[in-house]
This record gives C-alpha cells, sequence and structure tokens, in this order.
C-alpha cells in the first residue's frame, strides 16, 4: 500500500536498529519519552524495542487525553445525562467505558442515561437538529489535535441557528503537560519523540522552549514504524554531535507554524482555564480550554450545575505513575488481573492511546517480565 508499506520494511528496520546502536555512548543509558499514546501503540504492536539496544529506553509519557481526564469530570459528564431526562449525551467510544468514581457511561446507560457513541461532534450535531426538543450535549475530549473539530462545529451550531446544542469542553493542551514532567523531580529525560497529531495543528515551534530551556532535544515523529526508529536516531545524533534542538521527522505532515485555520477556529471559540486537573500531574495551570464568553450559550458548564467534586483514584491504580513515566504498565500491581480491558480500574488500559491498553494487547508485558528477571 502506498505511504504504509514503505514505513514498515524489515529491511530498512534493521538498518536503522544498526545505527541506533552505533550512536550509542558505551555504559551510557539513553531515555526518550515518546509523549504520545499513539507512539506507545505503534512501538508494542511492531516490537520495536526489539530493534533497539539494551541502553535505549523509551518511557511512556502523558499524551493520551483520555487517560488524563480526572475521574471527577467522568461523574460531572454522567451527572448531566443522569439528572436531565431530556438531554442526550453524545461521547466518543473510547469514553464509554472509561470509569468515574460512579461508574462509566455505559453504566450509566444500562442505568437509563441516553448516552451515544458519535464519531465526531458534527454526528452530536446531526442529533441535535433531528432533536429539537431534546438538549444534545457533546463530550468533547483530546488535545489540539481534535480541538479544532469541536471550535469549528460550534461555529456551524451558531450559524445553523440551533439552539439545543452544547459542549461539555475536556479539551487540555500538550504544552504544560510536557512542561510538567520536565519540571517533575521523579524522572531524568535525555529526549523527546514529539507527538506527531498534535503538531499538525500546533506545529514545531512550541516546543523550542524545551531545546533552549531545558536542553533536551525533541522530534516531532511519525506514527509508523521507520518513522518512530529514525526519530530515535535523530535524537541520538543530536546527543552525539552536542546538539539540542527541535527536528521535524514527521515532516510529510507536520508544518513547523502549524495549521493557522485550525488555530484560528480554536482561539475563536476557547480560551486557556486558569487551571486543570490532569489525571496523575495534578493541577496544571493554563493546561486546558473553556468555551469563550462569547459562546456561553453553547458551554454545558454554564448550562448545568455539576457536581464538581475531585475524586481520589482507586489506591489499587497507578496510572499516574505510567502516565508519568515512572512506572511500566506491567509493574502496576492489578495489570492483567483485576485491571483488564473488559474490568479496568483506570483509564490506561481502556483508551485506545492507553499504555497499559498497548502492553496487553500486544503482549508486551510477558517479554518485559522475562527481560527484567534475566536482568536481574
Amino acid at each position: 500500500m502506498l505511504f504504509v508499506d514503505e514505513y514498515r520494511d524489515a529491511e530498512q528496520a534493521r538498518m536503522l536498529s544498526a545505527r541506533i546502536t552505533a550512536l550509542c555512548e558505551p555504559g551510557r543509558l539513553y531515555k526518550f519519552m515518546e509523549v504520545c499514546g499513539g507512539h506507545t501503540h505503534t512501538i508494542y504492536k511492531h516490537g520495536l524495542e526489539d530493534y533497539l539496544p539494551e541502553t535505549v529506553r523509551l518511557v511512556h509519557g502523558p499524551g493520551c487525553p483520555v487517560c488524563v481526564l480526572p475521574m471527577g469530570r467522568v461523574d460531572d459528564a454522567i451527572a448531566i445525562a443522569r439528572d436531565h431526562p431530556d438531554v442526550i449525551l453524545t461521547s466518543f467510544g473510547d469514553m464509554m467505558r472509561v470509569p468515574g468514581g460512579t461508574g462509566s457511561f455505559l453504566d450509566a446507560k444500562a442505568a437509563g442515561a441516553d448516552i451515544r457513541m458519535v464519531y465526531s461532534p458534527l454526528d452530536a450535531l446531526k442529533i441535535a437538529k433531528r432533536n429539537p426538543e431534546r438538549r444534545v450535549v457533546f463530550m468533547a475530549i483530546g488535545f489540539e489535535t481534535t480541538a479544532p473539530s469541536t471550535a469549528m462545529t460550534v461555529l456551524r451550531a451558531e450559524a445553523d441557528g440551533v439552539r439545543n446544542f452544547s459542549v461539555f469542553c475536556n479539551h487540555v493542551t500538550i504544552i504544560p503537560g510536557i512542561k510538567a514532567i520536565l519540571d517533575s523531580p521523579d524522572l531524568r529525560l535525555d529526549g523527546f519523540l514529539g507527538p506527531g497529531h498534535v503538531s499538525t495543528v500546533i506545529g514545531c515551534r512550541p516546543y523550542e522552549f524545551i531545546a533552549g530551556e531545558y536542553r533536551k532535544p525533541l522530534v516531532c515523529a511519525g506514527f509508523e514504524p521507520l518513522d518512530v526508529l529514525q526519530s530515535v536516531h535523530m535524537l541520538l545524533r543530536q546527543l552525539d554531535e552536542g546538539r539540542s534542538e527541535v527536528e521535524n521527522q514527521y515532516a510529510r505532515v507536520v508544518p513547523w507554524d502549524g495549521n493557522p485555520r485550525a488555530l484560528e477556529a480554536i482561539a475563536k471559540v476557547m480560551e486557556p482555564r486558569p487551571y486543570f486537573e490532569w489525571r496523575g500531574l495534578g493541577f496544571i495551570s493554563h493546561s486546558a480550554l473553556r468555551m469563550r464568553d462569547a459562546y456561553a450559550r453553547f458551554d454545558a458548564e454554564r448550562l448545568f450545575d455539576l457536581p464538581g467534586v475531585r475524586v481520589a483514584d482507586p489506591k489499587a491504580c497507578q496510572c499516574g505513575e505510567v502516565l508519568k513515566g515512572v512506572l511500566k504498565p506491567w509493574e502496576c500491581k492489578v495489570f492483567g488481573t483485576a485491571c483488564t480491558p473488559e474490568t479496568p480500574i483506570g483509564t490506561c488500559m481502556v483508551s485506545s492511546e492507553g499504555a497499559c491498553a498497548a502492553y496487553y494487547n500486544f503482549g508486551r508485558f510477558t517479554r518485559e517480565r522475562v527481560r527484567e528477571a534475566s536482568r536481574a
């Protein structure tokens, strides 16, 4: 298949593996964080760690928007659907099984709430148009990747005069999350695989502070196996040459200055929140978006009374440590036993970009355990 098969060539992968090994300084351990959960799934679906020397470790980051959503926000959304019989709550599919303090969307749906899965916010708007007697709320979630589609849907609703559509906005922004990781005392990193999907919207320029202030190289990476391996090679080459820069491996998709139309739509409809809670990272200032006053009539947080209660994560769940890169998924005590995709305790096991789901679905936890046992 054009533009897919050539990025999955095994011989090219072996060549990159040899180049990566040649750049590694003897006796040095390298730690690179792949920020995006999409990279995590590529790494473990295709077994890319087997192409890397033992001295190159890939650390999972907080780039899964479903995973970083605190449980209290799930409960708020459920309350909207449960307490208002005229409401239709719409959501992306990977939110349906995410556990909150009072259960998941599927649990609430089974109890009688009208909660429906959609593939885009425009699908939610269509439901609102077909059901003028009902109030339709879209559970907006995602980084800057999905924020433009939410913003454009709000603008479409305004243009079409739709009055029964609103958005429960949970969009988070990637830069404050990365900065929180950099300021964390728990982890020491040598560089970053930058999030490719987010970068198609915001570009590469916003990451320059990472190289300038923190002296850490970052490479915006694509999502095919050779993309990831080439990005690791680019990071190692920077370190070998004593450089700390932002480079764009995913130039076939990512413009350096981002997508101006998408950024314009976000800026028109949304503004930064003073602070927002991230699962595992706590409250981070200016790390999420909310609806501007001009679009208050589309803001579910203003239209409904929400519980707004902060819910502590289950004690058995260590998603927070996984999101910060402190633990590998298989090191969590309940991974693969009490916590599975069918019976999730934490969000990392549910989301299509969750690190725990990647380990579980692609069997990496068994190989990791064997590898750790051999080291001991």
